[in-house]
């Protein structure tokens, strides 16, 4: 059974036993700061299991795309080498929220384990939390599991929790028997051995306690449940092989990897790993890149930047050349675009990234390589035969070398490597990196109304069709959530009403401000938020009276807030639809801002855009703005939405209705924001700026209406006072800026010719300064130079004119700043070589540098040091 077969059995399996289909959410979560990456089925679902958010379920299968980099379960060192480690993986999982709880659990595992998949009952064990007994007879009655295959184990192995407090529980495992062939001897057994013979298989948490902080659990008033089989392993086991990388899953791609290196799979451990390091990392790059995640130095990016490099570099042990991990990430694409449909949208933007950055790091490799080879060769010229933790940190740190690629090359030179000073080394960056890691940015606010989401307290939204409503107020709280039944004059606080016109700050759209009249006061707006998709929260400050709950209250938006709001955010489509025309599909939202006052748009794209590019995206949009088209929005279920083309913005969360804005022949995107009837009431558009922001990622501020208005006039000032200063017209003001730009560089090279036959000057009275130390001339002397070109004009000179011996010249610079060039005539390396002395002199300075036998140079900060470097050379020379 092939693994797309399983997966589809699954959540048929689970449909047909009323669970939702619920998509895979992105690798990076959204709405939880404390994750790098999805790293489980539940993570989508984690306010649902803390009573903070309500859908439109409460059964739901997914199969969740999953990312382990690190941690006790998943060493990215270990990838490759061994049968089940990976760093990308699919998670199968069915859920309850306050549904059914542990028979049927149970019931639906086995049925799916035994008769959907057709697994051998007698090769089944199960393992349960030691206190539960309750799991352990039920597995007995609904499942006929004998006792003798039902094992009792500790807290480590079969209790889950959430975190420190919190929802948690007892979970029981399934566990297949590969046979003895597999085990690890007599004493082989469940909870004895870590060994490959009982392989769990399936997961299953009874989510059925509340931890408090002090340690002490009480029973969930709705225990939950919340399950997990790897697709990789369960297909595993069902295609009867040893390895997951034996599977349909890698197979395709390590056979593709072998016929690209002209190597066989299966014939050499170390062949076999690069195979499988390749195959692993390509699915990991390949779902990673659609999801928004670009190759950097920090956070997310910089490990997708390692497992590029690290399956590169496993590529070139096989002896591939050039770049080969664009091809295999776009065969992943090739097998898995099937069900996941985003891999197959983004497929040239995936090759153009994976393409930059391996011939990117072709280089760096190289360089790193030649490092590594030198400072080997150092430490043997030392008699050392460790390579210090520090070095192989940096090449890691600096080159993306993985430790066993140093390991590897030192063997070949008969030396070994410090790996505990690497592994002190590694954990202080990791402590870093933990340290400056911000989570998704995005403020939780659901926490203060946990209250309300507990009871599932909701508000009407009737903002798409007035700004003024009146209804009552059906809760007040303080600022920090508590719920009161009064707010005073001059305090502040959050009100809930039953039905509101004010939108909530959510899709990047922010929250209305304006006033709230009720007949015991009246309150400023400041903030309004959705805690959840169906509940809005108005923040308030009381300006007369006070506020009571029940209170009858007219609710009034900023209308001139709202539809400067409604302009921009009913641009940000034109935008969107404008930059795929003009760039490619591959240029996805990848957040944006809409408020009143501004504008922004990040989207995916390699490189900045060309002026010519800008103008085009301004022409396209302001057309649409100009040709005044109706704006429509609809509510439709989403499998209509999808059907119909409508586009899904990245890591958004949608209940099974929907809200669609089209602008015919335009743009077509699920949105819930509010919108203009008609794109003419926008105004004009104009791009006040573009730039990057991350790896891959480009930022638009642009303007509309009155905004866009107040930046034209501000550039026509600022133009005129140019062409004043300039005495010239605004049409006039390019060419007089560039006649300017050539009288300066005009005046920079007379006045670089002038220094240049000044120093020559002062070179032919330098000769004069030239000693004899142990039995070698030596010119060390400090000169005035703007620069190191002149500085080496000035020691081209001087070289001519001296046989042999060795010349110093040190300048010093604004600012402390110091240059060095030092050269050594060719009959004198046997003794002294420019590179090595320029070291040691420019240390004198609060420098460093380098270069050839014969010619070297070097930069430092310490001008006060310059007597001292000249002092240097001399010292050296006499030995």
């Amino acid at each position: 059974m092939k693994a797309n077969e399983i997966r589809q059995r699954f959540l048929d399996y689970f449909e047909k036993n009323n669970h939702a289909i619920v998509e895979s959410s992105p690798l990076t979560p959204k709405d939880d700061p404390t994750l790098l990456f999805t790293n489980a089925g539940m993570v989508q679902f984690k306010k649902l299991f803390l009573g903070q958010e309500k859908r439109d379920y409460n059964r739901a299968t997914t199969s969740q795309k999953c990312l382990r980099v690190g941690g006790k379960h998943n060493d990215l060192e270990n990838v490759g080498r061994t049968a089940r480690h990976h760093t990308f993986f699919e998670m199968l999982g069915n859920f309850s929220f306050g549904d059914y709880f542990k028979e049927d659990a149970i019931k639906f595992c086995w049925e799916f384990l035994t008769e959907e998949l057709k697994l051998d009952k007698e090769r089944l064990y199960i393992t349960i939390y030691k206190d539960d007994d309750e799991a352990g007879e039920l597995w007995k009655k609904v499942a006929g599991v004998p006792e003798d295959r039902i094992f009792k184990l500790g807290e480590k192995d079969n209790f889950w929790s959430m975190g420190d407090t919190g929802p948690c529980g007892p979970c029981s495992e399934v566990h297949f028997d590969q046979g003895e062939e597999v085990g690890c001897g007599p004493d082989c057994g469940i909870g004895k051995c870590d060994c490959d013979r009982y392989l769990e298989i399936w997961n299953l948490v009874f989510m059925q306690y509340d931890q408090a902080e002090d340690g002490t659990r009480t029973a969930l008033p709705r225990p939950s449940i919340d399950t997990g089989m790897g697709l990789e392993r369960i297909a595993a086991v069902a295609q009867g092989v040893a390895s997951n990388y034996e599977t349909d899953l890698f197979q395709s791609i390590i056979q593709y990897t072998a016929d690209l290196a002209g190597v066989k799979y299966r014939q050499s451990e170390e062949i076999d790993t690069a195979l499988q390091v390749i195959a692993d990392h390509s699915r990991a790059i390949a779902f990673l890149i659609p999801d928004q995640v670009l190759p950097s130095n920090e956070g997310r990016g910089y490990i997708l930047r390692r497992l590029i490099r690290r399956a590169y570099r496993f590529g070139k042990l096989m002896g591939l050349e050039g770049s080969f991990l664009w091809k295999t990430a776009s065969k992943v694409v090739d097998d898995m675009g099937g069900h996941y449909k985003e891999l197959e949208e983004t497929r040239d933007f995936m090759i153009e990234v994976v393409k930059g950055e391996e011939e990117g790091f072709s280089k760096t490799l190289d360089k790193g390589l030649e490092m590594l080879e030198e400072e080997l060769a150092e430490l043997k010229k030392a008699k050392v035969s460790i390579v210090p933790g520090e070095t192989t940190f940096k090449l890691y740190d600096t080159y993306g070398f993985p430790i066993d690629i140093v390991r590897d090359i030192a063997e070949q030179h008969g030396m070994g490597v410090d790996e505990t000073e690497f592994d002190k080394f590694m954990q202080e960056q990791k402590q870093r990196s933990k340290a400056a890691w911000k989570g998704s940015g995005e403020k939780d606010i659901a926490s203060t109304f946990q209250t309300l989401l507990e009871q599932d307290v909701t508000s009407e939204f009737s903002g798409y069709e007035t700004m003024a409503d009146q209804s009552e107020i059906a809760y007040l709280l303080t600022v920090d959530g508590e719920v009161v039944d009064t707010l005073p004059e001059g305090g502040s606080g959050w009100v809930v009403a039953k039905s509101t016109p004010f939108y909530g700050e959510s899709g990047g759209q922010t929250g209305d401000t304006g006033s709230i009249v009720a007949s015991g006061g009246k309150a400023d707006v400041i903030e309004t938020v959705k805690p959840s998709q169906k509940l809005t929260a108005h923040k308030v400050t009381i300006t007369d009276g006070s506020f009571t709950t029940g209170d009858t209250a007219f609710f009034n938006v900023d209308r001139s807030q709202r539809l400067a709001t409604m302009r921009n955010h009913t641009v940000t489509h034109l935008l969107h639809a404008a930059l795929q025309k003009v760039l490619g599909d591959h240029a996805k939202q990848a957040g944006s801002l809409v408020g009143p006052d501004r504008l922004r748009f990040d989207f995916t794209h390699i490189k900045g855009l060309s002026p010519e590019e800008i103008a085009e995206v301004e022409a396209i949009v302001n057309q649409n703005i100009f040709d005044a088209i109706p704006v429509d929005r609809s509510v439709m279920s989403i499998k209509d939405a999808q059907a119909k083309g409508a586009t899904a913005l990245f890591g958004e969360k949608y209940g099974d209705t929907v809200s669609i804005i089209e602008v015919p022949g335009v743009s077509m995107e699920f949105c819930g924001g509010t919108h203009l009837d008609n794109t003419g009431i926008a105004g004009t558009f104009v791009i006040t700026s573009e730039a990057g922001v991350a790896a891959g990622i480009r930022r638009i501020e642009a303007a509309t209406g009155h905004n866009a208005v107040a930046y034209l006039n501000e550039r026509r000032a600022a133009v005129a006072e140019a062409g004043a200063m300039l005495k010239a017209q605004p049409t006039e003001l390019p060419k007089k800026v560039k006649d300017l730009q050539k009288q300066v560089k005009d005046m920079a090279r007379e006045m670089k010719s002038l220094q240049a036959k000044l120093a020559s000057g002062a070179g032919r009275d330098m000769m004069n300064e030239v000693e004899e130390i142990n039995g070698v001339k030596v010119l060390a002397v400090e000169l005035e130079a703007p620069d190191m070109g002149v500085m080496l004009e000035q020691m081209d000179a001087l070289r001519s004119k001296m046989d042999s011996g060795v010349i110093c010249l040190v300048a010093g610079h604004d600012e402390g700043k110091v240059s060095v060039a030092l050269a050594v005539t060719k009959d004198l390396h046997n003794r002294f070589k420019a590179g090595d002395l320029i070291k040691q002199v420019a240390g004198e300075v609060g420098g460093g540098g380098g270069g050839r036998p014969d010619l070297a140079r070097a930069g430092g900060s310490n001008a006060a040091g310059i007597p001292n470097a000249i002092a240097k050379i001399k010292e050296l020379i006499a030995g």
